[in-house]
């Protein structure tokens, strides 16, 4: 077996190899191994909350200093303080809060980029997504899937604001962004208002005479009001999860998997008093309050959150739940990557 030789010049040498290496493009991947296989993940993005206190009059100050028609899209993004001014909260899924005024358009457009809206506050403005509208109200999950022509309106007489989730990190990364602006401002309306709910939201009774056939779900709008019934039902009797407490996933009805193939989303109700059991999840997970006050542990950091606040959890951190409200239930919104890492079998948990 050959040895290597140890000289007081090796160091020199070796650095004059790794400069020689260079101009062919290369590097030695032993100076670099161990950072590239880790024994568990090393996120870059840390555990952050954004406050829906501290951020809401800068929300609305948007809407005062630029138009949707500049604009494209009003958005104050949420930026992961560890991703050094990307957009994105993870490596993987972006988020920001989205201001329509009364009698504004977004225009109508479509990118491989799969989103989905959560409504904050505000009732009646719609979202159109190929040819259906459905009126939004708070709470309400909203879709607009890959490559599907979408845009929104504002005809009610108050704003509205609404958390986008997008895969949008997760797309860049492999190069497959592609965008298209629809000839006109507004796609024509060709189908009834909330055609989909009627048709797919029952869940388990669906039409036989209409085969959807797309990778994503074909309801438009999951109303927080049967969400929020479904949680409430469920809760009266049965304990949940150790980790989550009653926790539901919307599906896509006609598969019963996640409603967009990049992008899993859950509503949870935490009982009055619930303190939950840390686990550790190889997925990104951004979480929003819909009701109630308590605290998220993220590692070795407490986050402690009440309505309309946005946290994230990044991958692999350790996670509890604990509702701090006065005898009442708390309810979370999430949004993770969870279909990607199962689809590539990367997809682990364990409890701490």
């Amino acid at each position: 077996m050959a040895t290597v030789q140890q000289s007081p010049n090796r160091a020199q040498a070796l650095e004059a190899y790794y400069q020689e290496l260079r101009q062919f493009s290369t590097a030695p991947l032993w100076t670099v191994l161990k950072s590239l296989l880790t024994p568990t993940p090393q996120p870059r993005a840390v555990p952050f909350i954004w406050r829906w206190r501290e951020l809401r009059p800068y929300v609305y100050r948007a809407g005062e200093l630029i138009g949707t028609e500049e604009a494209e899209r009003r958005v104050v993004m949420l930026c992961n303080p560890g991703l050094d001014g990307a957009a994105a909260v993870t490596n993987t899924l972006y988020a920001g809060l989205q201001l329509i005024l009364p009698g504004e358009i977004a225009r109508t457009h479509r990118h491989t980029a799969a989103a989905i809206r959560f409504i904050v506050e505000g009732h009646g403005a719609y979202t159109a997504v190929d040819g259906e509208r459905t009126l939004m109200n708070p709470g309400d999950l909203v879709l607009t899937p890959n490559w599907t022509w979408h845009d929104h309106g504002n005809e009610s007489a108050e704003p509205m604001v609404w958390l986008d989730g997008l895969d949008l990190p997760l797309v860049n990364a492999i190069d497959a962004m592609f965008f298209e602006e629809y000839p006109q401002t507004v796609q024509p309306v060709t189908k009834a208002l909330d055609d989909s709910r009627r048709k797919y939201a029952q869940g388990t009774l669906l039409p036989a005479y209409e085969r959807h056939l797309g990778h994503y779900s074909p309801l438009l709008n999951y109303t927080w009001e049967r969400t929020h019934a479904a949680l409430i039902e469920l809760a009266a009797h049965d304990t949940g999860s150790p980790y989550d407490g009653v926790v539901l996933e919307y599906v896509n009805p006609r598969t019963g998997g996640p409603v967009l193939p990049t992008m899993a989303c859950y509503a949870q109700l935490l009982p009055p008093g619930f303190e939950g059991q840390a686990r550790r999840r190889s997925i990104s997970a951004i979480f929003h309050v819909v009701e109630g006050e308590g605290y998220t542990e993220v590692g070795n950091q407490r986050l402690d959150w009440q309505a309309k606040d946005t946290f994230c959890v990044p991958s692999w951190a350790p996670c509890r739940h604990v509702n701090t409200s006065s005898g009442k239930p708390a309810f979370l919104f999430s949004f993770t990557d969870a279909p990607v890492l199962q689809a590539l079998g990367l997809y682990r948990e364990a409890a701490e």
